[in-house]
């Protein structure tokens, strides 16, 4: 009779199947506490028979499998599909155990949706309404969205998305029942947490900059503490390396050396190779000491000498001087 395997030895002996290159790559994916666990049980494990191996692999496969009928299609579409497949019992047993551990986002059926198709069925709707169907798309698929919105409506929906919080099951129902007829199955959660101001800024990263800078003029006048908190997620430091080489030298000009030198304190090494290669090698060769030399420094004050930087970079743009990269942009050559 083969044991019961608790669900962290099934993780253990997976990890121990798939070889330590690959287990590696699954680690990178997992915080401190889940590798400790994994580890441990790894290390504890006792032998394990190849007809067991067999089975929690198959198991794993089938969960992976099932997982993406529903992201294709709802639970009842993977249902369906795993019923054909795996007789009724299974089907079932898999399914339950899939939505007892993970969740499934509402809309998830719409993600893989046409744009512009789905702007047919949504671009009459309330903006509230709008604005939580763009918050369970992709930022690509909202920017997409937003941009062929009509020019009243677009500041209104991102504003409502950047204030989103928590929105109740019957208002996602409700929501849902309009597009029920056009599209698949859906899956309806607890109180789900959705938009936001990151959706908000993930959604105008993808629109192009015209879409963008008329919303922006428009939040402004409507509500200017929401706006500047927009703005200063719209481009973070560590953006700096999707750059050109032209547009960092221009603002390496800009700012003072004391602030790179404290900004790139805490910057990852990426970042620091751009900036460095493109000042002269006197001018990094003299940060690169200040930094070594300088010895500890507040977080908080290496994260204000990078928000200094982002705003110098913001102005210039505005100004024209650079061009920072947007999702929707036509690519220049």
């Amino acid at each position: 009779m083969q044991k019961k395997w608790t669900g962290k030895e099934k993780a253990a002996i997976l990890l121990i199947a798939l070889g330590p290159q690959k287990s590696a790559e699954i680690f990178k994916h997992l915080n401190e506490e889940e590798i400790e666990e994994l580890t441990l049980q790894i290390a504890n494990m006792r032998m394990v028979s190849p007809e067991e191996k067999r089975t929690i692999i198959e198991e794993f496969y089938q969960l992976c499998l099932a997982q993406e009928y529903i992201s294709e299609g709802g639970i009842n579409y993977a249902k369906e599909v795993l019923e054909r497949a795996l007789g009724s019992e299974k089907a079932k047993e898999i399914i339950s155990k899939l939505t007892s551990s993970l969740h499934v986002r509402p809309f998830e059926f719409i993600r893989k949706a046409d744009p512009g198709q789905l702007l047919n069925y949504i671009q009459n709707e309330h903006p509230q309404t709008i604005a939580l169907i763009l918050s369970y798309l992709t930022p690509a698929q909202a920017g997409q969205v937003l941009s062929s919105l009509p020019l009243e409506k677009q500041s209104d929906v991102i504003r409502r998305i950047a204030i989103m919080d928590r929105t109740s099951p019957e208002v996602i129902r409700e929501v849902e029942a309009v597009l029920e007829s056009k599209f698949s199955n859906i899956l309806v959660q607890d109180y789900t947490t959705t938009g936001g101001i990151q959706t908000a800024v993930d959604i105008l990263n993808a629109v192009d900059r015209g879409t963008e800078k008329h919303i922006m003029e428009e939040l402004d006048a409507k509500d200017a503490e929401l706006s500047e908190e927009i703005r200063k997620r719209m481009f973070v430091f560590e953006d700096i390396v999707t750059l050109d080489n032209r547009s960092i030298q221009r603002i390496i000009r800009e700012v003072d050396n004391s602030q790179w030198a404290i900004a790139l304190k805490g910057a990852s090494e990426e970042v620091k190779q751009v900036i460095f290669s493109n000042m002269s090698k006197r001018l990094a060769e003299m940060i690169k000491e200040d930094i070594e030399f300088m010895g500890p420094v507040r977080i908080r004050d290496i994260e204000d000498a990078q928000q200094n930087i982002v705003n110098v970079i913001r102005k210039l743009e505005e100004d024209g001087e650079i061009i920072t990269p947007r999702g929707g942009d036509e690519v220049i050559v």
